[in-house]
C-alpha cells in the first residue's frame, strides 16, 4: 500500500515538472518541449485519473445503464456516418449558418439551459433513489441482525437454567418452537441459515436422551448430552418451518436438519458439507450446485437403507426407514457427492431425480419404481 502511494506521489511530482516544461516551451516557442511535456503529463496522470473516472462513470446513470449509453453512442456514430455519406450534414450546417443569431441565440440558450436543468434533475433524483435504497437495505440488515440476536438471547434464557444446564419443559419447548417458526418466516435466507447454525451447534435440533422422571437431557460425561436417535426428544422440532423456504447461497455446514419437512425448499448453491438429512422430507427440493461433501442421507448400511415411512418404525442399526425422502430432488451440478449417497439417491429418488445426479444412475436400479 505504501509503495503505491509513493509511486503516485512520484508520478504527480514528475507530472508537475512536465507542466512546467510545457509552460517553458510556450514561453520560448519550443514546440518539442510542448509536445514532450504533454506526453509526460498524459502518461503520468492517466493511471491515476482513469480508475476514478471509471468508478464515477460506473455509478452514474450512464454507467448503471451502460447498455443504453453504448447503444446511443453507436447510433450517433451510425447517423454521423450516414449524414457524411448523404451530405445531409452539409445542409444542416448551411441551415445553421442561415439562422438569425442575434434574435435566436437568447431563446436557444434559454431552451438549452432548461434541457440541461431537466437532465440534472433526473440525475439527482436517480442518485437520491439509489442512496435511499442502499440506506433502506442497510437498515433492514441491521434490524434483522438485532432481531436474530434477541432471538438467540431469548432461546438461551428459555432453555438454560442458572447453572448453565439445559432445562426444557414441554411448555418451554412449545414456546421455543413458536418463536423459531415466527422468526423463520420474517428473515431472509441468510438470517434463516444463521438461526439453523445456532440451533445445530447448541444441540437444540438433536434428539436427546431424557431421564425417565423429569424429562431432562442426560449428560454424557464429556460436557455434552447423550443422543438418542430412537426415543430422544428435540428441544426444537423444525417440522414444516422450512418447507418451501429459500436457503440458497448460504452456509449450512454441519447443520442438523434430520426429520424436518423441507418439501420444495431451495438450497441452490448452498454449502451443505456435513449436514444431516436423515429422515428429512426433501420432495421437490432444489439442490442444484450444492456442496454435498460428507452429507448424511441415511443411517446404517446402504443395502438396507430406505426412506422414512410413517407406517414403519426406523431401524437405526440396519438403516431401514431412516433415510431422507428424495423423490423429485434436483442435484444438477452438485459436488462432493459420495458413492454411497449417489447410489442412495439413484435408488430412492425416482426417475426425475435420477436424471440430475452427477455420474448417472445406469448401474443402480430404480427401487422407487416411479
Amino acid at each position: 500500500m505504501r509503495t503505491i502511494v509513493r509511486l503516485k506521489v512520484l508520478s504527480l511530482i514528475l507530472a508537475t515538472g512536465a507542466v512546467g516544461l510545457i509552460a517553458t516551451g510556450i514561453q520560448f516557442n519550443q514546440t518539442d518541449w510542448i509536445f514532450w511535456g504533454t506526453i509526460g503529463v498524459t502518461v503520468l496522470s492517466l493511471p491515476i485519473l482513469l480508475p476514478f473516472l471509471f468508478g464515477f462513470f460506473r455509478t452514474s446513470p450512464l454507467g448503471t445503464h451502460w447498455d443504453v449509453t453504448f447503444a446511443a453512442l453507436i447510433t450517433f456514430a451510425a447517423l454521423f456516418l450516414l449524414g457524411s455519406y448523404t451530405k445531409l450534414d452539409n445542409k444542416f450546417w448551411e441551415w445553421v449558418g442561415g439562422l438569425d443569431w442575434e434574435r435566436g441565440v437568447p431563446g436557444a440558450i434559454g431552451a438549452a439551459g432548461q434541457v440541461i436543468i431537466a437532465i440534472l434533475a433526473v440525475w439527482v433524483a436517480s442518485r437520491q433513489n439509489e442512496i435511499t435504497e442502499k440506506l433502506t437495505s442497510q437498515q433492514n440488515i441491521i434490524t434483522q441482525q438485532q432481531t436474530i440476536d434477541a432471538y438467540f438471547q431469548g432461546i438461551s434464557d428459555l432453555v438454560i437454567d442458572e447453572e448453565g444446564q439445559m432445562e426444557d419443559w414441554p411448555l418451554e419447548r412449545v414456546i421455543a418452537e413458536a418463536r423459531t417458526a415466527a422468526l423463520m418466516g420474517s428473515v431472509d435466507s441468510g438470517g434463516r441459515a444463521k438461526v439453523i447454525r445456532f440451533l445445530s451447534s447448541a444441540n437444540l435440533l438433536t434428539p436427546l436422551k431424557r431421564d425417565g422422571l423429569l424429562g431432562r437431557p442426560i449428560l454424557d460425561g464429556s460436557g455434552g448430552y447423550v443422543i438418542d436417535l430412537e426415543h430422544g426428544v428435540r428441544v426444537i422440532n423444525l417440522s414444516t418451518m422450512l418447507a418451501g423456504q429459500d436457503l440458497s447461497r448460504t452456509d449450512l455446514r454441519r447443520a442438523i436438519l434430520s426429520g424436518a419437512n423441507m418439501i420444495r425448499t431451495n438450497f441452490e448453491f448452498t454449502n451443505l458439507a456435513g449436514a444431516d438429512f436423515t429422515g428429512t422430507i426433501l420432495i421437490g427440493a432444489n439442490l442444484r450446485g450444492t456442496d454435498l461433501s460428507n452429507v448424511k442421507f441415511f443411517h446404517g448400511l446402504l443395502e438396507h437403507a430406505s426412506p422414512r415411512n410413517r407406517n414403519f418404525n426406523p431401524n437405526f442399526q440396519t438403516g431401514a426407514y431412516t433415510g431422507a425422502v428424495v423423490d423429485g430432488v434436483d442435484v444438477t451440478g452438485a459436488k462432493g457427492l459420495s458413492e454411497e449417497n449417489r447410489q442412495y439417491l439413484c435408488a430412492w429418488g425416482g426417475s426425475e431425480t435420477r436424471k440430475t445426479i452427477p455420474g448417472g444412475c445406469r448401474d443402480v436400479p430404480n427401487r422407487l419404481g416411479l
